[in-house]
Formats: C-alpha cells, sequence, structure tokens
C-alpha cells in the first residue's frame, strides 16, 4: 500500500473500532522479539519518542511510562480522533498526538532521542532529519508472507514488496543518511486465533484480503479454512515480520 491508500483505509478503520486489536485472543510461538521490549531496550527514561502511523496509540500508551514524553502522529484525522480518546481514558500526561504526513514531519531537526515505526510506511529521510546523533530508529513492518494460508484460501490477498528486496531499500536508504549501524532481523511465526470472531476482526480490520466480506463467497471459504486449519491451540495462521534498528 502507499500512502494514500493507508489513509482511505485507516479513515474506514478509525471511524468502526480504530485500531486496538490487543483485545483479540491470538497466542503467537515462535516470535524472535517483542517489539515494545526493544524499544525500551534502546532508550532511557529521559528520552523523547516520535511514533509515526501511531494509528489509536493503544501501542504508545503501553510504552509511555518508560519515556520522558511520546509523540504519536498519524496521517489519518480519524485514527487521531481515537488516539484521542484513549489517552483520555488512560490518564496519561505524557503523551501528545497529531494528524501529520511521515513524508513531512513538522518537528525541529534533532529534537528525538528515538523513532519508531510499526507497519506503516516512513521517510527514512524525514526520520533522520528529526532524529538526535546517537539516537536510535526502530522500525517493524509485514513480511511478504505474512497470513500465507488465509491468501492461498482466498485466492487474493494484500501484495507486498519482496522481504529481501524492501530491507534491502530501507539498509541502503538509512546507511546513505549517515546511520552508522543498521541492523535487521526477521521471523515467521506461527499464531493461534482462538475465536472465530478474531478471526473475522482481524479479516475486517487488517489489509490481509481486500474487501473481505463483499465478496458472495466469503465467510464459506472463511468457514473451510478455519475447518481446515482449527488445532487444539485455536485458528493455524502465521505471523511474518521484520525488524530494523539503527543508530544515527
Amino acid at each position: 500500500m502507499n500512502e494514500m491508500d493507508y489513509k482511505s483505509f485507516y479513515e474506514k478503520v478509525g471511524k468502526t473500532n480504530g485500531w486496538d486489536f490487543s483485545k483479540l485472543k491470538v497466542r503467537l510461538e515462535g516470535a524472535l522479539w517483542d517489539f515494545n521490549e526493544e524499544i525500551k531496550n534502546k532508550s532511557r527514561t529521559s528520552d523523547i519518542l516520535l511514533d509515526i502511523g501511531t494509528g489509536g496509540g493503544e501501542n504508545l500508551l503501553t510504552i509511555a511510562s518508560s519515556f520522558l514524553f511520546l509523540s504519536g502522529i498519524d496521517l489519518s484525522y480519524e485514527m487521531i480522533e481515537s488516539a484521542q480518546t484513549n489517552l483520555k481514558r488512560a490518564g496519561i500526561s505524557n503523551v501528545r498526538f497529531s494528524q501529520m504526513s511521515s513524508d513531512k514531519l513538522e518537528f525541529p531537526a534533532g529534537f528525538f532521542d528515538v523513532v519508531t515505526c510499526r507497519h506503516a510506511p516512513f521517510s527514512s529521510m524525514e526520520v533522520a532529519k528529526v532524529l538526535k546523533k546517537g539516537g536510535y530508529f526502530l522500525t517493524q513492518q509485514v513480511g511478504e508472507r505474512d497470513k500465507v494460508n488465509l491468501k492461498r484460501a482466498f485466492k487474493r490477498g494484500q501484495v507486498s514488496q519482496k522481504n529481501e528486496a524492501l530491507l534491502a531499500r530501507y539498509v541502503k536508504e538509512l546507511e546513505e543518511l549517515s546511520f552508522s549501524k543498521v541492523q535487521h532481523f526477521e521471523y515467521d511465526a506461527t499464531e493461534y486465533y482462538q475465536r472465530t470472531e478474531d478471526l473475522i476482526f482481524l479479516l475486517k480490520h487488517a489489509p490481509i484480503i481486500p474487501n473481505f466480506g463483499e465478496e458472495v463467497n466469503d465467510f464459506e471459504l472463511l468457514a473451510d479454512f478455519i475447518k481446515e486449519n482449527s488445532t487444539e491451540k485455536g485458528i493455524r495462521t502465521n505471523s511474518n515480520r521484520f525488524l530494523i534498528i539503527a543508530r544515527k
């Protein structure tokens, strides 16, 4: 998806349930890292953090106590409205949310100690501009092999660039922007959705199967998928992710 595709998708999602997957009952086996823990491992409590593509801000609010100040931005106005609601409900005072494009970060140069981006587009040049010397940029992205059995079952699915090509592009961009150390990692873990409604929520609120529920036989295909992939642990699929950690 390009940035405008994300905007259209997020606007639709923001009007319904936002971007909060925290209530889903999902078991993940084989993940090599937890993104929030990776962020905290590269940070100090005196740091200022920027989160690009923050969505409803749920993940940012989870790590708020580990930072002096956090700013979350998203292209979607509806998502930022959802984030503001979540912030008010949480009663957290060191977080701010703003509608902003990742292609034009409206912050002073070298303002942030840490910049993060989870499953959203970003501009390497803009990240380098607002990140302090010695600061860290961490991004986790969805890999091309994510939910591969679902895509096969529906014979359609989210099209991503090849992991290797996308990684190579990001690494090259960051190295050319004088990031002194760029590391990358990947995992393909197994996910088990505990309930049918958890899987339906995922399909309706993530761009895995385009226009899920609008094709005549979508729920018939889903019933077949669940029957074929049900285990004692839940409904089985996979989670393909890659992580980049770069120090400026």
